[in-house]
């Protein structure tokens, strides 16, 4: 059985940092793509960034410079390190995985298979 589990959300202020963490099990890690999505009140789900199997990454405008994933294979662990946190960040953060193939899109959530429950960030100005 496929569990995905997000943590490391909370409360921060406008330039603060937090890292959320996404540990899955239940799959060979290695052949899965990883994503980072969130989704605040009334919004739709944005996919905010994606590492592929082999390690190549993927950010939405939106995050861009200012987020990095990374991984670590032997926890089974993508992280994503959240920089110079804007109130616009606050939602609920989800964490995904799937085979992926190359000619998916990354940051579409329908891309994906399996899905954590969410971890909330709230960024106040």
């Amino acid at each position: 059985q496929v569990q995905v589990a997000e943590s490391g959300g909370g409360l921060a202020q406008a330039g603060d940092s937090l890292t959320l963490s996404c540990t899955i099990s239940g799959l060979a890690f290695e052949d899965y793509a990883v994503g980072w999505f969130r989704q605040a009140p009334g919004k739709q789900r944005e996919g905010i960034s994606c590492i592929r199997q082999g390690g190549s990454t993927e950010y939405a405008d939106s995050v861009k410079g200012r987020f990095t994933i990374s991984q670590d294979n032997a926890k089974n662990t993508v992280y994503l390190e959240m920089n110079s946190l804007e109130p616009e960040d606050t939602a609920m953060y989800y964490c995904a995985a799937d085979l992926l193939r190359s000619d998916y899109d990354p940051l579409y959530f329908g891309s994906f298979q399996y899905w954590g429950q969410g971890t909330q960030v709230t960024v106040s100005s």
